[in-house]
């Protein structure tokens, strides 16, 4: 059963990427909750050849998988999960939330360390926010996550499932929670009860500080809402908040070469602590 779980992997994540960035990007256009300040064609370029450019390097990068790590950890009775006898379906839901719950913290550890902000700063400094904003993550960060989400998964010895679920979650909910979509109020109230809804994410793009270092979560919105990290509403609201960040608005920050080496610029927070 683990080996066929790992053998599908790879075709259920790639159908799930095309279909839900199809299906997000399709809605953005039907009911856009914020008028584009740059088109398309300007960011798009960028941010699709990162996801691209990242794949290549995490298939090579990484020799093994996180579903291979599950796989290796189950035969050999490696990490938490396989030193319990506990129900399966007991063990795939709370692995799935403990690896969204490290995510989380990892995620708050990459605003809070100036190294890790350099990496992660090239996410936050796209000028719109919308689906291909949660594919934009430079490849050094990619890279260190996926070091860190292997050791998660070996720690915890998360079964295979739960490792597909969850990498599938991530990065459906990822393109959900960024895509500029207009949601009904009193639908986006619900939601965020249950899953991270744009409208709260979108917050955390915010150049306001205190708004940027708020709403962490990926998949569930409780680590936020226990950990003190809750921010409902920007305070300028969705449609006067800007997105972005100041020292990176240049129109020639959205290329993909100056994205690459944004990371080694010094730059230097115009609203709070230098993180440079």
């Amino acid at each position: 059963m683990p080996q066929a779980v790992a053998s599908i992997e790879v075709y259920v994540r790639l159908g799930m990427f095309l279909g839900v960035l199809a299906l997000v990007a399709m809605f953005e256009s039907l009911a856009p909750r914020r008028s584009r300040s740059v088109p398309r064609g300007t960011r798009w370029p960028s941010n699709l050849a990162l996801v691209a450019l990242n794949s290549v390097l995490l298939r090579f990068g990484l020799p093994v998988s996180a579903v291979g790590v599950a796989v290796t950890a189950e035969a050999g009775g490696w990490g938490l999960f396989n030193v319990f006898s506990l129900p399966g379906w007991f063990v795939t839901i709370v692995a799935v939330l403990l690896l969204d719950l490290a995510i989380y913290a990892q995620h708050v550890a990459f605003h809070a360390v100036p190294v890790l902000w350099r990496l992660h700063r090239m996410h936050h400094a796209d000028t719109d926010f919308d689906v291909t904003t949660g594919l934009r993550f430079h490849p050094i960060e990619i890279l260190l996550s996926g070091v860190i989400k292997l050791a998660v998964v070996a720690a915890l010895g998360a079964p295979p499932l739960a490792v597909v679920i969850f990498e599938v979650l991530l990065n459906a909910t990822a393109m959900f929670n960024h895509g500029n979509l207009r949601l009904p109020p009193g639908l986006d109230r619900v939601l965020r009860l249950f899953v991270v809804t744009p409208d709260m994410h979108r917050v955390h793009h915010s150049v306001v500080r205190v708004e940027t270092d708020s709403n962490f979560g990926f998949n569930v919105p409780w680590w936020d809402r226990w950990f003190g990290t809750y921010r409902a509403q920007p305070e300028s609201g969705h449609q006067g908040m800007t997105i972005g960040l100041d020292e990176f608005r240049d129109a020639r920050e959205l290329r993909l070469d100056r994205m690459l080496v944004q990371p080694f610029k010094s730059a230097t927070r115009q609203f709070g602590l230098d993180r440079a």
